[in-house]
């Protein structure tokens, strides 16, 4: 039920690919920038259609569009917070972008969904710490329901691959 992965997302064939996007939502760097590229210009005018909607996404919340050019049906865009040393609500943020980004997933019968190492690039949250609370959350929401049959977490970098492993005990 839960794969994990050392790879590109914008290349993992699944229902829905997570992006770990800015509240903006018009792309960026990282997993953002990459996603966006990959997927040409239909994730932005999507994008900009619920910025100009709802003014952006907030940090641990979640939106869907298409994914555009990408081997996924859909991007679930959610923003993980910036690490500030743990004294501004971070670790239930970061939960918060998992289950959302999740019931989002459920929401749109997405069976299939991977998700990038949300929080752990620009915005410094703790590795270690940002993989217990994926794979704790993943885990939780997934004792909820059978409606979502795999949950892929990607790693691009080995890093962070050896900490997943780490923690799923593979």
């Amino acid at each position: 039920m839960i794969e994990l992965l050392q790879g590109d997302i914008t290349k993992v064939k699944a229902d829905a690919i997570v992006n770990a996007a800015n509240s903006s939502l018009l792309g960026g760097g990282g997993v953002d920038g990459a996603i966006h590229r990959a997927g040409g210009s239909d994730i932005l005018e999507a994008c900009r259609k619920i910025r100009d909607k709802q003014g952006g996404c907030k940090v641990g919340e979640a939106v869907i569009t298409t994914a555009g050019k990408l081997p996924a049906k859909y991007v679930i865009h959610t923003v993980g917070p910036v690490w500030n040393n743990g004294k501004s609500n971070e670790e239930k943020l970061l939960a918060a972008a998992y289950t959302n980004s999740l019931q989002l997933a459920l929401d749109n019968q997405v069976k299939t969904i991977a998700f990038p190492n949300i929080s752990t690039g620009i915005y410094h949250f703790p590795k270690i710490k940002a993989a217990e609370i994926a794979i704790s959350t993943v885990r939780n929401f997934l004792h909820t329901t059978d409606k979502i049959q795999q949950v892929i977490f990607v790693c691009f970098d080995q890093e962070n691959y050896e900490i997943y492993k780490k923690i799923m005990g593979s």
